[in-house]
């Protein structure tokens, strides 16, 4: 047997699967590793018959190794480059550490590296990268598909789509990028080798995948149990009971591992929970700097801390062999994402934990991800018409300022519609225009879709529920044919893995927690356009103008005192005196506003008009500060939580409101109102107390609506 520090190239001499298993070793860093089940017959259909394969094995099985080996033995024989498409950042972060052992040559052209672009279509150009990594976002860009694609479209020698399932509707994760890649294969040459793999297709995605890559795909299917993973499942319906659980268990669960939750402030808040509790986490998520993101993922891997606290944005892709185990905070919105997350762990080590917990919140939450998965008929028809009606195209800031979208709903309109084919939109540079396109709305494909992930949410409420094996329920719902027990899941061996119980004074100090748990007012820095022209507001918001940093209680219906804000907004008409004194503990012994605000004011209200006045009097009483109200409000407005882009919500309440100034204006404000939604309300007034003389403005309100 070779030594794995010998030196090897490609020969007729030697058969070539006898050298690439040697390449394995040295990949793998082990003398005794061998092809799995399939593996060497993937890379051998690639290399020598240039075959259409889509591979679906269970996660850790080695898909990556089959597209790395197959490009080195591919580039030895003096063939092309490879293009992979990817779709996660942290997922090519860590392909390019696999192609380094390999001996790959892999570059990756990503929005975090825009200052190596240069130089990476240089090296390509010259031959000097083996595999180019790039996101299916990408594809949309005319400059990368003329600069980097179409010089080296005749000589890519393989074209691999990682996480295919990201190509299918009917998948779980569905990218409207993805639809690209099929127009891509048009480009390129018949004979291109293709490779698509994922780990999370039933049968219902496999086939949509073969429509979308050519009816000649091979399919290649594994088992997908995984059988050093312990499941169980814990429902615990308040954040503090899962909080408490959490501060109470995961020092003893074995290893390094992630806590999955559903949004980034969950993220934060439990990062933050376990840390005040001594354990060492730390939050991840999709908008973090790509430098942080790179550190917490490498200190994981290395397990320098216990637990990453992750959204979906760690997912595809990372690869731990020895995570030992994956918590969920809140149920995922299907059984194939869950599967997806929690085979992360127990990869390479003899057991792993895979616990789900479920709360009171979890539906709301994965409803509000189906219904905004696509954008409905009134939005396309909202979009296109305004196109439609702009012959010199349309930038981002002129659509907002005349549809009432948001400006990840009109994102997401305008992507779905980019990728249909032909597409009723195209974009020249930074404008967005109609084509000539008579393009007619699939509504009952979105209503079939719709109907299908309602589908899977209700499959995975009765998985939390479930009497029979787990990982036998993860395996049919992925269409496994394979279904024995796992015998060693909480169900089968009939007794829970970890306790699902905690000490009572956890739970008291998690709500202690969760109520002193506020949240921040950053003040807007830009005027919108010129939705503001009345005042002769645009530009920068001149610092003399500005809101000072301000606070919110709680996110609105949100564990701590959000249930009890949305009581007393919808139920009681009055606010609690218990968020009265919680609003003075976070004034006087948190937050600590400086200068010290002298005087209390509040957002009136034309609808409701005692309910903040009342609050905002009983605050500036228990303060010690006197009630003025300079603002008054002299027409009515649409409720800013119908106004959907910052255009809207700050015009909607142009000249709405007035100040009288009174004799001690000139003192720093506490202004006071119940909801902060997008803040131009609070930007708006801030903007004219100053204006009338008042000292510095600080926000305050009882509860953030979510989305902020």
């Amino acid at each position: 047997m070779h030594a794995l520090n010998e030196v090897l190239t490609l020969s007729t001499s030697m058969p070539l699967r006898h050298y690439a298993e040697h390449l394995l070793k040295q990949a793998l860093r082990n003398p005794s590793a061998t092809f799995r089940d399939g593996q060497w017959e993937a890379i051998a259909d690639l290399v020598e018959r240039r075959a259409r394969l889509l591979v679906v094995q269970r996660t850790g099985w080695g898909k990556s190794l089959v597209y790395f080996l197959a490009t080195r033995l591919l580039r030895e024989r003096g063939s092309g480059p490879t293009l992979l498409i990817s779709p996660l950042l942290a997922l090519m972060r860590n392909q390019l550490l696999i192609a380094e052992r390999v001996g790959v040559r892999a570059a990756t052209i990503n929005s975090s590296n825009k200052n190596e672009w240069t130089n990476v279509l240089s090296h390509l150009h010259a031959g000097g990268i083996d595999m180019l990594l790039v996101a299916p976002e990408r594809l949309a860009n005319d400059e990368f598909r003329s600069e980097a694609l179409r010089p080296i479209a005749d000589t890519i020698s393989l074209f691999v789509v990682d996480e295919a399932h990201c190509i299918s509707d009917w998948g779980h994760d569905f990218r409207p990028d993805y639809r690209r890649i099929a127009r891509v294969l048009q480009m390129l040459p018949p004979t291109i080798p293709v490779l698509a793999t994922t780990a999370t297709a039933n049968n219902r995605v496999v086939a949509d995948i073969q429509v979308q890559l050519g009816v000649n795909l091979r399919i290649v299917r594994g088992p997908l149990a995984r059988n050093t993973l312990r499941l169980q499942n814990i429902a615990l319906d308040s954040q503090a009971e899962r909080l408490a659980w959490l501060a109470a268990h995961i020092p003893d669960l074995p290893g390094s591992g992630v806590v999955y939750t559903l949004t980034v402030r969950d993220a934060q808040r439990v990062a933050s929970w376990l840390q005040s509790c001594g354990i060492d986490a730390h939050a991840y998520w999709g908008d973090l700097d790509s430098q942080t993101r790179e550190d917490l993922e490498q200190r994981l891997l290395e397990s320098r801390i216990k637990v990453l606290v992750a959204t979906t944005a760690l997912g595809m892709g990372f690869d731990k062999p020895d995570l030992g185990f994956v918590v969920h905070f809140q149920r995922p919105g299907s059984v194939i994402h869950y599967y997806q997350q929690v085979g992360r762990a127990g990869r390479a080590i003899d057991q792993a934990y895979g616990i789900l917990l479920s709360g009171k919140e979890d539906q709301d939450i994965t409803e509000y991800f189906i219904t905004t998965a696509f954008p409905p008929r009134d939005h396309i028809e909202m979009v296109l018409h305004t196109l439609e009606s702009a012959d010199e195209g349309l930038t981002m800031a002129q659509i907002e300022s005349r549809v009432n979208l948001s400006r990840s709903q009109i994102e997401k309109t305008l992507k779905i519609l980019s990728v249909e084919t032909p597409s009723p939109v195209t974009k020249i540079d930074n404008r967005w225009f109609a084509t000539p396109v008579n393009y007619t709305i699939d509504l009952q494909r979105i209503e079939d879709l719709t109907t299908l992930r309602r589908a899977e949410q209700e499959r995975m409420r009765e998985y939390v529920h479930a009497s029979e094996c787990l990982m036998v329920f993860l395996k049919r719902e992925l269409d496994d044919p394979d279904l024995q027990p796992c015998g060693q899941c909480a169900v089968c061996i009939g007794q829970p893995l970890v306790s699902p119980t905690y000490p009572e004074a956890l739970e008291r100090r998690a709500v202690t927690f969760l109520q002193r748990h506020h949240q921040r007012i950053e003040p807007r820095r830009m005027w919108p356009g010129d939705a503001l022209q009345v005042y002769g507001w645009r530009g920068k918001i001149s610092p003399s103008l500005m809101a000072e940093e301000g606070r919110a209680l709680c996110i609105w219906g949100d564990a701590g005192w959000g249930e009890l804000v949305k009581r007393g907004k919808q139920i009681d008409g009055r606010f609690d005196n218990a968020l009265i004194d919680a609003l003075v503990e976070l004034v006087r012994q948190r937050w600590l506003p400086e200068p010290a605000p002298g005087w209390v004011t509040c957002v009136p209200s034309l609808t409701h008009p005692t309910l903040v006045a009342d609050m905002a009097q009983r605050l500036a009483q228990r303060l010690g500060l006197p009630f003025v109200a300079a603002v008054r409000k002299v027409r009515p407005t649409e409720p800013q939580k119908r106004m959907q882009n910052g255009f809207q919500q700050a015009h909607n309440i142009a000249g709405a409101f007035v100040v009288d100034r009174w004799s001690g204006i000139d003192g720093p404000v506490l202004l006071v109102d119940d909801m902060v939604d997008s803040g131009w309300t609070f930007t708006v007034v801030a903007a004219l107390l100053r204006e009338a003389g008042s000292g510095p403005v600080f926000p305050l309100a009882l509860a953030l609506v979510q989305g902020h």
